[in-house]
C-alpha cells in the first residue's frame, strides 16, 4: 500500500503497484463528506496508469454528490489513457452509478453553513480587509494621479484640451438642470420643515439663518457631490471598464498612449473645475427655493429675505464650500476612474465596479465632509 493509502485511510485506501490501481471507497460517500473526499481524490497520480479499479464492496453509504465523485475520478483516468472497472457494487449503487453516468452533470457540493454568529464575524473580517486593500490601492493610484497632473504643469502641451473640454460639458453643464432641480427642492423643503418648528418658539424669522448657514456651508456642496459621483463618477467607470473590456487601453500602451494621461487627467480636472460650479449654482437654487417657501409661508417679502440673508451670512459661510468642492471632485474622478481601471473579465464587473465606484466616493466624500467640518469649527471659521 502507497504513502496516498496511510494519508486517506479514513475514507479511501489505495493499493498501487504502478501499473494498475485499486482504490477502495471506505465509510458513508455522502455530501457531508464530499469536500474532504474530494481533496483526497485529486491529489490521486494518474499519469502511467494501464488499469483502475474501483472496489465498492467496503463502502457504506452512497448518494449522487459520492457517486458523482466516483464518476468524475473515473473518466479523468480514461482521459489519461487507463482502463476504469467499478466492482462490487451493489444493486442501488450500480444504479445510482449509471445515472450519474447518463446525466453527466456535476453536483455542486455545497459547504456546511455553519454557526451564524461565526459566519457574520468571518464576512465582516473579510470585508475589513478588503477595505484595507482598496485604501491602500487608492492611495497608490492617488500618487500616480499627483504625478501625472506634475508632468502635466511642467509641460503643458501634455494636456488634452479637448477631452478635458469634453468632460466639462458632460459632467458639468450638462449637470446643472438636475442639480438645480434637487437642490431648489431641498431648500424649500429645509424652510418649510425648519419654519414649521421655530414656529413653535415665535422664532421663525430665524428660518433664513437656517436655510443660509445650511445651504451655503453644508448642504448646497455636499447634495452636489453626491449628485456628481451618482452621475458622473459611475459613467467614468463604466466608459473606462468597457474600453479595458474590448483591449482599447492595452492598444493604447501598445501605441505608446498613458492612460492616465489620456484617460483619467482630463476627467479629473473637468470635475476640480466644475465640481465648485455646480456648487454655487445648487447654494443659490438651495436659497431661491428657501426664498420661495418664506415668502409664500412666513409672509416675508424678497427684499426682507434677502436683507437677512446678508446679515445671516459671511464671506466664510461661501467660501467654505468652495475649499472643499475641488477636494470632492479630486476624489470622485479618481475613485471613477481607478474602479474603471479594475475592470476584468466580463460586463458583470463592469456593473460590479459601477457600484462600488457609486458607494466608494459618497463614503469618500461624507467622511472628507465630516473632516472639514470639525477643522473648521476648530480654527473658528
Amino acid at each position: 500500500m502507497s504513502d496516498q493509502a496511510t494519508a486517506s485511510q479514513t475514507w479511501l485506501e489505495v493499493s498501487d503497484d504502478a501499473a494498475s490501481l485499486v482504490l477502495r471507497p471506505l465509510g458513508d460517500w455522502v455530501v457531508s463528506h464530499a469536500a474532504v473526499i474530494d481533496q483526497l481524490l485529486n491529489h490521486l497520480d494518474t499519469r502511467g496508469r494501464r488499469a483502475v479499479t474501483f472496489d465498492l464492496s467496503h463502502l457504506g453509504k452512497l448518494d449522487t454528490a459520492g457517486a458523482w465523485l466516483i464518476y468524475r475520478t473515473g473518466r479523468t483516468f480514461e482521459r489519461a489513457g487507463a482502463k476504469v472497472t467499478i466492482a462490487g457494487a451493489t444493486g442501488p449503487q450500480a444504479t445510482l452509478l449509471n445515472a450519474v453516468a447518463k446525466g453527466d452533470r456535476p453536483v455542486r457540493v455545497e459547504p456546511h453553513p455553519g454557526n451564524i454568529f461565526t459566519n457574520l464575524i468571518v464576512r465582516m473580517g473579510h470585508a475589513l480587509e478588503e477595505a484595507g486593500q482598496t485604501v491602500l490601492s487608492l492611495v497608490g493610484f492617488f500618487g500616480l494621479v499627483l504625478e501625472t497632473l506634475g508632468k502635466t504643469l511642467v509641460n503643458p502641451r501634455r494636456l488634452r484640451v479637448t477631452s478635458t473640454v469634453y468632460h466639462m460639458e458632460q459632467t458639468g453643464l450638462n449637470a446643472v438642470p438636475i442639480v438645480a432641480l434637487i437642490t431648489f427642492l431641498i431648500g424649500a423643503v429645509m424652510a418649510y420643515q425648519g419654519g414649521d418648528q421655530l414656529k413653535k418658539f415665535g422664532a421663525e424669522v430665524f428660518t433664513v439663518n437656517l436655510v443660509a448657514a445650511g445651504f451655503l456651508r453644508e448642504m448646497g456642496i455636499l447634495l452636489t457631490a453626491i449628485m456628481v459621483a451618482g452621475r458622473s463618477g459611475s459613467a467614468f467607470t463604466a466608459q473606462i471598464g468597457s474600453m479595458k473590456l474590448r483591449e482599447e487601453i492595452d492598444a493604447m500602451r501598445t501605441l505608446g498612449l498613458d492612460p492616465m494621461e489620456v484617460l483619467v487627467l482630463p476627467r479629473v480636472i473637468a470635475l476640480i473645475i466644475m465640481v465648485p460650479i455646480l456648487g454655487f449654482i445648487a447654494a443659490m437654487m438651495g436659497l431661491m427655493g428657501g426664498g420661495l417657501v418664506v415668502w409664500l409661508d412666513l409672509g416675508m417679502s424678497p427684499q426682507m429675505y434677502i436683507e437677512r440673508l446678508y446679515s445671516a451670512a459671511d464671506f466664510w459661510d461661501g467660501a467654505v464650500a468652495f475649499i472643499k468642492a475641488p477636494v470632492f471632485g479630486l476624489m470622485i474622478a479618481m475613485i471613477g476612474c481607478y474602479e474603471g481601471l479594475k475592470v476584468e473579465g466580463s460586463a458583470e464587473s463592469v456593473g460590479q465596479r459601477t457600484t462600488a465606484s457609486v458607494v466608494e466616493s459618497i463614503f469618500t466624500v461624507i467622511v472628507i465632509d465630516a473632516v472639514f467640518s470639525i477643522l473648521f469649527v476648530n480654527i473658528g471659521i
